[in-house]
């Protein structure tokens, strides 16, 4: 399997997936079809499918023209976003652990509700595209769900792959994520180390994704909800149960 990376407006990302030795591909959140189309056209691709982790629109803006485009597009979402036709185009009605063929290769989709109620990871071999639910070192807002939510989407949903998962996120977020992530964690030497990587790929020009669900254990502070040193960052003592702890860290991070 190859991912190809595809940078779209400020700072998103689309991602190409075509199987080894095939040239049918999917895009994953193409918030513009023109980035998108030049990277099939380098690659020598044809677009068989749309796989779309929610409904916004620097993640579905291409939907339409590559729709156009391309005939029969096979269009994936989560079932709730086809009320209302929030994901253009879409053909295809998700549900959690619901597993799928596309180009070739074998899908489980996610439900990982919290940024959206809607929002879907897709899991394909030893990756996962999270879109804005899971971010290195970060999380999206909770626009439409409940710290709830979101605690179970990031710590027992994707919480629970394997630690070498390849995680593709939606943002190059990372260098902030990581100052926040040191800033609410001071002592962590894993968010350190991380930030130091992070910097020498940007300042290559390069991405820095994708991240691995183990390395997100270790520098995510969603996902380190049970830290003292967070808690204590963000005021909240023993009893604090994980999902509260998650509500006050998104709050300061919103305020960062």
């Amino acid at each position: 399997m190859q991912i190809t990376p595809i940078s779209c407006l400020r700072d998103n990302f689309a991602y190409l997936i075509h199987a080894d030795g095939s040239d049918r591909a999917l895009v994953v959140d193409p918030s513009e079809a023109a980035p998108v189309i030049a990277a099939l056209e380098a690659a020598g691709l044809t677009l068989v499918g749309i796989l779309s982790t929610h409904h916004h629109w620097d993640h579905v803006g291409g939907n339409e023209e590559l729709c156009a485009r391309f005939d029969d597009l096979e269009v994936y979402g989560h079932a709730s976003d086809a009320d209302g036709g929030r994901i253009p185009g879409q053909t295809h009605r998700l549900e959690h652990e619901q597993t799928f063929e596309a180009a070739g290769l074998a899908f489980r989709a996610l439900h990982i509700p919290g940024h959206t109620t809607g929002a879907v990871a897709y899991l394909v071999e030893d990756a996962v595209f999270t879109g804005d639910t899971l971010f290195a070192a970060g999380c999206g807002r909770l626009f439409e769900g409940t710290p709830a939510m979101m605690y179970a989407s990031l710590n027992e949903k994707l919480g629970a792959l394997p630690d070498a998962t390849r995680v593709y996120f939606g943002h190059e977020y990372t260098e902030n994520n990581l100052r926040f992530a040191a800033h609410v964690e001071p002592s962590n030497a894993d968010v350190k180390a991380k930030a130091e990587r992070a910097a020498a790929l940007r300042a290559r020009g390069e991405p820095t994704t994708p991240s691995t669900i183990g390395e997100e254990r270790l520098t995510n502070p969603f996902m380190r909800c049970d830290s003292a040193e967070i808690r204590h960052s963000v005021k909240l003592d023993a009893t604090a149960t994980p999902v509260d702890v998650l509500a006050a860290v998104r709050s300061a991070k919103d305020a960062f």
